[in-house]
């Protein structure tokens, strides 16, 4: 690796660790393997951010959306993925491991190349609102596992304080119960417990009600919270309560929301169409940067300008004609 690779691979590694930190989820690439003349180093390494952001460089104008697709699909399933991209008729015949996806690539210039993509999921957001010593097992717990914790009294909990990916467990104990727990559903977060028995659940519960809070937000408190793990002292609790956040998450139930805003209110998200480049074959987003050149009124996109200006030498060369009847 080249003395510029490398710099630019450490400050790759630096924008990670700084997502880590923001608890932003991400995929990291790797290039393992080229074959000349692909622009793509092998070790050089680029980021994906959930919304499709590349930062650094693994490759030319038609590896670039093939790393972004496979990215999006990496962080959705969450397992790692080793992409092969290569001229078509390179990959025909050859062995391919199980596992490993090939992508063919129409570019002439991008040679072939393989990039292993994993995903960096960021770690659940936890909010433990009492101090109680339950609280503050439950506080310690979570940072044992490098889960994002945060401990605090209801006078300082706020709903600005939750994100799209925050668990928030009312630990007050009979002391805010009513106060935190209708601060925490003026928010959105993606989970909200209570740490009290059931029937004290449904006293703080019609309180709230009384108040005005929907009915289909108290629905998602969950209480009591916890596994059921019998008989248990009142740190022990801590431990239950932490074992249902594993599972739930194990489950996909604490992947944060998307398209929410603090108060709740749902945002569309709108993503780009795909469409394929008729020049190359690439699949590209139908988006403005992707050189867009309108034909007898459809509009078509481009991975680079040379496959545009092709196209636009000879429309009728690239677009599919209807067969006879």
């Amino acid at each position: 690796m080249q003395p510029t690779q490398a710099a630019e691979g450490i400050a790759v590694l630096a924008r990670a660790m700084d997502m880590v930190r923001a608890g932003q989820s991400f995929a990291m690439a790797t290039v393992v393997w080229r074959q000349p003349p692909s622009s793509g180093q092998q070790g050089s390494r680029a980021l994906v951010t959930e919304d499709g952001h590349l930062h650094g460089w693994i490759g030319g104008a038609c590896a670039e959306p093939v790393l972004i697709r496979e990215a999006k699909r990496v962080m959705a399933e969450g397992s790692p993925s080793l992409i092969w991209l290569g001229q078509e008729a390179d990959l025909a015949g050859v062995h391919v491991p199980a596992g490993v996806v090939t992508v063919p690539i129409s570019c002439q210039s991008d040679g072939a190349l393989q990039i292993y993509i994993e995903p960096v999921m960021a770690t659940p957001h936890v909010i433990v609102v009492g101090r109680s010593p339950m609280a503050v097992t439950l506080h310690q717990l979570l940072a044992d596992l490098d889960w994002r914790s945060e401990l605090l009294d209801y006078p300082d909990f706020a709903p600005t304080m939750i994100g799209r990916d925050t668990v928030v467990v009312v630990a007050t104990q009979g002391h805010g119960d009513e106060e935190a727990l209708e601060i925490a559903l003026q928010a959105d977060p993606v989970m909200v417990g209570l740490v009290a028995s059931r029937k004290r659940g449904e006293v703080v519960k019609d309180f709230l009600a009384d108040r005005g809070v929907g009915s289909d937000k108290l629905q998602q408190v969950r209480v009591p919270m916890g596994v059921d793990l019998g008989h248990t002292s009142h740190r022990e609790i801590a431990v239950s309560i932490l074992a249902e956040l594993v599972q739930q998450r194990a489950a996909g139930a604490l992947k944060p929301r998307t398209g929410t805003s603090l108060s709740g209110t749902c945002l569309t998200i709108v993503e780009p169409d795909q469409v394929v480049d008729l020049v190359c074959g690439m699949t590209v987003e139908a988006v403005a940067a992707n050189r867009p050149f309108t034909y007898q009124g459809t509009t078509y996109y481009f991975c680079a300008m040379g496959c545009r200006v092709a196209f636009e030498s000879d429309p009728v060369s690239f677009i599919p004609q209807e067969a006879p009847c």
